[in-house]
């Protein structure tokens, strides 16, 4: 295997059927393929309750599960951080001083300070809930004027993405430093980014047929090709470090072992158009997604193990579901952005 990820093979699968590894060249060219028949697809057993966000317009981009258990969110388009108590459905908002921060991707420390991206304005802000105080860490670069996605590591360092200026960086939050390192492929748009048990980020290159990881020491990064055409946007990374991405552009959920170099790539139930995009994993093993391509939007569960999939519509209608965050006793938040809406998924039995 080369040093920028070459794949040791390549297999697409019909939901629920299994075929086996082909060998792979340069790129993943070893493909085979199956036709899903409509009914290996079940109806999938959940209840989900959504709430509308109290201002309009706010288009909920990125869901979180703070400290506190909240559902809280970005709203990206009105300048807020959102926060909604499932229990009782009580929201409270808090304004961002800076005007157009464009507040994009959101995570939660230990502590309860809740971590955005400040997408329009080249910045990562820290939200103290208890005094509604921001903290802002301005992009030591001007190119890095969009910050993407954001994930804490284990001790405590900020990982995040630049889409457009094409860096993945990381914040200390203790000394306030930000770092930023320049993604190899040009014009890659980093875009989704999960930690693994190890401590190593991995991210998705968006606008390639990659994803990549970053070593936490030296920040020295490496890519992994995924079959051409293929366009990985969110990411989610089981307990066996095996890293599940949505296929945006051709209909599939896909999953690289960054240790022998095998994808392995299923149909989404929507097909080619489904346009799969926000995508988690839960304590069970289970890995949970969107179509949003698909009208209703879907909420998609697919079962590792046996490799079946579930699927239920989204009662709002989702209006694309651009991430995911999944709650301890596999809960799982949404942010529905263009209705409006924030909500929380609860498997049957929970």
């Amino acid at each position: 295997m080369s040093k920028r990820g070459m794949i040791a093979g390549v297999v697409i699968l019909a939901a629920g059927m299994g075929v086996g590894i082909l060998p792979g060249g340069a790129g993943g060219a070893g493909i085979a393929k199956k036709t899903r028949e409509a009914s290996s697809v079940a109806d999938l057993k959940v209840t989900i309750r959504e709430w509308t966000v109290p201002t309009k317009g706010a288009h909920p981009h990125d869901p979180a599960v703070g400290a506190d258990g909240a559902l809280w969110f970005t709203e990206q388009m009105q300048n807020k951080i959102g926060r909604v108590d499932p229990k009782t459905g009580a929201f409270k908002e808090y304004p961002l001083k800076m005007e157009n921060s464009g507040p994009h991707g959101l995570v939660s420390d230990r502590d309860g300070n809740i971590w955005f991206t400040g997408n329009f304005a080249g910045y990562i802000g820290k939200l103290d809930p208890k005094t509604g105080a921001v903290t802002e860490y301005k992009m030591p670069d001007a190119k890095a004027e969009d910050p993407h996605t954001a994930v804490f590591a284990e001790d405590g360092v900020l990982w995040f993405t630049v889409q457009v200026g094409n860096f993945v960086g990381r914040l200390d939050p203790k000394s306030g430093k930000v770092e930023l390192k320049t993604v190899p492929t040009a014009n890659s748009h980093p875009y989704g980014i999960q930690m693994n048990s190890q401590g190593v980020p991995f991210f998705c290159e968006f606008f390639t047929n990659k994803l990549a990881s970053i070593d936490p020491k030296t920040m020295a990064i490496r890519e992994y090709a995924l079959p051409e055409g293929v366009r990985p946007r969110r990411i989610a990374i089981d307990p066996q470090d095996r890293v599940y991405f949505t296929d945006y552009e051709k209909g599939h959920l896909g999953r690289l072992d960054p240790k022998s170099g095998e994808v392995k790539m299923w149909d989404s139930p929507g097909g080619a158009g489904a346009n799969p995009y926000g995508i988690v994993t839960t304590p069970d093993g289970m890995v949970w997604y969107s179509e949003s391509g698909v009208k209703p939007n879907t909420l998609v569960r697919f079962d590792p193990k046996t490799e079946a999939m579930a699927k239920a519509p989204i009662p709002s209608g989702g209006g694309t579901v651009r991430n995911m965050a999944a709650t301890t006793d596999g809960r799982v938040y949404l942010a529905c952005s263009g209705v409006n809406k924030v909500g929380v998924v609860e498997p049957q039995g929970k």
